[in-house]
């Protein structure tokens, strides 16, 4: 029996478990760091399966690592679990539509991941212990990829240390392994505080907080002009300081965004942020402080790593879909636009050429071959911090009809659908099938360690400091 058999044999044997536990994620949505349900859901597969489980990681109540084995190589596989605010949906329903109105939702496939990635967990787990092979698997539950960023956390304070290698997977409407970047993201509060007084009585005795946020925007936008084009900045108001236009409001705050293609750009354009939020202080006679919430590091993928996972990819095949998928899947694919249709083609084609031939496809099979491109997403992840940290590949595979916009009601909607229960299923044989060929072949790990220490010095540097911690 071939090693992919013999996953293959392992995962079908055990597949109800994960689907179960993906559903049951999907019906519980929950925000970052409070994933409480979903957390407890995957740890008790954990322990039922033999893995040793530490909970309360990093002092997160939510983040948790079950491990296997021992002694190296150690391979981490990465989970997901968390929501998004507001993408609260019926399942199967092609028209948007709330269960609660307000509620987060699934609209990003995060139940699929953590579940995909437990099977691929405990195949290993089973193929070690059948064929007695040494090393170590762990299985890392994290929480607040969407907000919170809670890979960033673990990776600070040294829970890779002693991993190799990381794997995971995303929902996609396409089959590859990414070779592309991220985009690096830092999140930063700025706290004006001034002096109320009567706005007609004695404007002159007040100082405005919400002066001095508006005149921080400007200042930015301003800045936008001297910063590198791939550069973005994003704001929004947390407080304006109150309903009255009759009080000079004493206090007021942002929040903001700060992406660039790698993370010390990020962190040059942040100083710069910072100092425009002095200058505005400054003019208006207020204080500011200044919170460094968190930050994502772009993603670096790990050619060597990444092309083991394609040829596991390849040897596994994408799901296996059939006519009842693509009904289901139609009805999703007809509600969007031909925008946006064409701008997953144009993210497509870093792997694929001639994408336009999947414009009409409602669910795309083709493989892509691996291509590592020196080019980044229009997104963030903390994946990212963990791709500083150890050499790190990410699979996406088909599990949502064509054109699906990310953090949508259609990725909502699509959570439960057997396409997506394929697609989960079928990801956790291939991680699982790429672990394997890392544990029986040094070699490839030597070779990613090497080319890792090259692309990023071998160090990662956390994008905020040990006093910073997570808003639980």
């Amino acid at each position: 029996m071939t090693d992919k058999e013999y996953i293959e044999r392992l995962i079908e044997k055990k597949k109800n478990i994960f689907i179960e536990a993906s559903d049951k994620i999907w019906d519980n949505p929950e925000l970052y760091f409070h994933e409480t349900i979903a957390a407890e859901t995957l740890k008790e597969i954990l322990k039922k399966e033999e893995f040793e489980v530490l909970e309360n990681v990093d002092d997160i109540p939510t983040a948790f690592i079950g491990s296997y084995g021992s002694g190296k190589p150690v391979i981490a596989i990465l989970g997901e679990f968390d929501a998004l605010p507001g993408l609260n949906q019926k399942a199967f329903l092609d028209k948007k539509e709330e269960i609660i109105q307000g509620a987060p939702g699934h609209g990003c496939g995060h139940n699929a991941i953590g579940s995909g990635s437990l099977s691929a967990a405990v195949a290993v787990k089973d193929y070690m212990k059948e064929n007695n092979l040494s090393g170590t698997i762990k299985y890392f539950g994290c929480p607040a990829e969407e907000a919170g960023w809670g890979k960033m956390f673990l990776a600070r304070d040294g829970f890779f240390s002693d991993v190799d290698v990381a794997i995971t997977w995303h929902p996609a409407g396409i089959n590859r392994v990414q070779g592309s970047s991220s985009l690096a993201n830092l999140c930063m509060m700025f706290h004006f505080k001034g002096k109320t007084a009567h706005a007609a009585g004695a404007p002159h005795l007040g100082r405005s907080a919400l002066d001095a946020c508006e005149l921080m925007n400007v200042g930015v936008n301003y800045l936008r002009e001297h910063i590198i084009p791939e550069a973005r900045v994003h704001y929004a108001y947390l407080d304006t300081g109150g309903p009255a236009p009759n009080i000079v409001q004493d206090q007021a705050s942002l929040k903001y965004f700060v992406r660039a293609p790698k993370i010390k750009q990020a962190l040059e354009i942040a100083e710069r942020v910072k100092k425009v939020a002095q200058g505005a202080a400054l003019m208006t006679e207020t204080e500011v402080e200044i919170e460094f919430k968190a930050g994502m590091c772009d993603y670096v993928p790990n050619e060597v790593i990444s092309k083991t996972m394609t040829e596991a990819l390849f040897e596994i095949g994408a799901p296996k879909f059939d006519e009842e998928d693509e009904k289901v899947a139609r009805k999703f694919f007809e509600t969007v636009s031909q925008n946006e249709i064409s701008a997953a083609l144009k993210r497509a084609s870093e792997s694929y050429d001639n994408v336009e031939r999947f414009r009409e496809m409602v669910l795309i099979t083709e493989i892509a071959p691996f291509r590592k491109i020196d080019s980044y997403g229009f997104g963030s992840t903390d994946v990212g911090d963990v791709s500083y940290s150890v050499p790190t590949a990410q699979l996406h595979l088909a599990s949502l009809a064509n054109g699906t916009p990310g953090h949508s009601w259609q990725v909502t909607a699509q959570g439960k659908t057997k396409y997506m229960h394929k697609a989960l299923i079928t990801a956790g044989k291939i991680l699982a099938l790429t672990a394997i060929k890392l544990l029986k072949n040094p070699k490839i790990l030597k070779e990613a360690k090497i080319e890792y220490v090259n692309v990023t010095g071998g160090k990662y540097i956390c994008p905020v400091g040990k006093d910073v911690k997570p808003e639980i």
